[in-house]
């Protein structure tokens, strides 16, 4: 995110990433329904963190767009399914042109999926909320506002390192925290606040 609100051509304000170019109407839709909303549930929980550890290192945009294609792939991110994947599976998942393509991630995904199995119902979502800080006295103003990272991201990714997750760090975690509305990172003024 970069600068202050932005007024999009229906007149609501909004964080500047929600409404960059009206060729990311993807990016608007998410902002306006979906990011910084509460998410609960196990695989809910499991395709977000997922979803933010593929797009390290790429633009949130190529992961949207790819967001059906994923959940085709990985078997709507149920963690019981993906938990019981192959390695023909990974393959399989290495050649499918609607996800991306990484080793590491994918391998990532099915472990993640293989430990979070092990869980009881239940358990992931109150792991990950368990981390949630009490909300911010005031709202962020602009962009330079927002952290990258913060404490309970930081213990929460120590914390789910700890229990044989893999590929996700404090930012990713924070990003998690952000799309599941642990936090809220709307900036003052944004309609979706």
């Amino acid at each position: 995110m970069s600068g202050s609100l932005i007024t999009g051509p229906d007149g609501l304000p909004r964080c500047p990433w929600g409404l960059e170019a009206e060729s990311m109407a993807d990016y608007r839709v998410y902002h306006d329904t979906e990011w910084g909303r509460p998410v609960h549930g196990d695989d809910a929980l499991y395709e977000r963190m997922c979803l933010e550890a593929f797009q390290s290192g790429l633009s949130w945009l190529t992961i949207l767009r790819r967001r059906e294609g994923f959940r085709a792939a990985f078997a709507g991110f149920s963690i019981a399914e993906v938990a019981a994947f192959t390695d023909a599976d990974a393959e399989r998942l290495l050649g499918d042109t609607g996800i991306i393509r990484n080793r590491a991630k994918i391998t990532a995904a099915i472990a993640n999926a293989r430990v979070a199995a092990e869980w009881a119902p239940g358990e992931l979502d109150a792991l990950i909320w368990s981390y949630a800080p009490e909300p911010a006295a005031a709202a962020p103003r602009s962009a330079a506002d927002v952290p990258a990272t913060t404490p309970e991201s930081t213990a929460l990714a120590k914390d789910l390192k700890k229990r044989g997750f893999r590929f996700i760090g404090p930012t990713t975690a924070y990003a998690l925290m952000q799309a599941c509305g642990l936090v809220n990172d709307h900036l003052k003024g944004c309609h979706a606040r």
